[in-house]
């Protein structure tokens, strides 16, 4: 048997890595007519904050997202907003130009870049609660 794998987080800047991509992924959310209503405009840092420790976590960091909110109950935290195909098509654009934008500057490699994109994909899909 092999070594394990090392964990992504530890295979790119760690926490600066997780911070990078969620800031370039909000500043198109921001914009994006579909998806800014969805962030309430008094708690975009807050949400900010969240999924850069969410990813964090997820990806091998340290678990501080659960240590601060407990099990990340994704869809159940986004059961109030109406996420329908259009949405998380918009969703998933954002997060792909953000991967892509650190992919490009060496940030992560293309393997890390494809594995992001995955989950991000299965992500976005698990959060669909409304048709449109």
């Amino acid at each position: 048997m092999g070594e394990p794998e090392q964990p992504l987080f530890e295979r790119v800047d760690g926490t600066a890595f997780f911070t990078r991509l969620v800031d370039r992924f909000y500043a198109g959310v921001v914009v994006d007519p579909l998806l800014a209503p969805l962030y309430p405009p008094d708690d975009i840092d807050g949400a900010r904050q969240r999924l850069t420790l969410f990813l964090i976590q997820y990806w091998g960091g340290p678990t501080t997202y659960s240590d601060e909110r407990g099990h990340p109950r994704l869809r159940m935290r986004h059961g109030p907003f109406a996420i329908g195909e259009a949405q998380r098509d918009a969703w998933l654009l954002h997060m792909a130009a953000a991967v892509a934008e650190a992919r490009d500057g060496g940030e992560v490699s293309d393997a890390d870049a494809a594995r992001l994109l995955d989950y991000f994909s299965m992500a976005a899909q698990h959060m669909v609660n409304a048709v449109g």
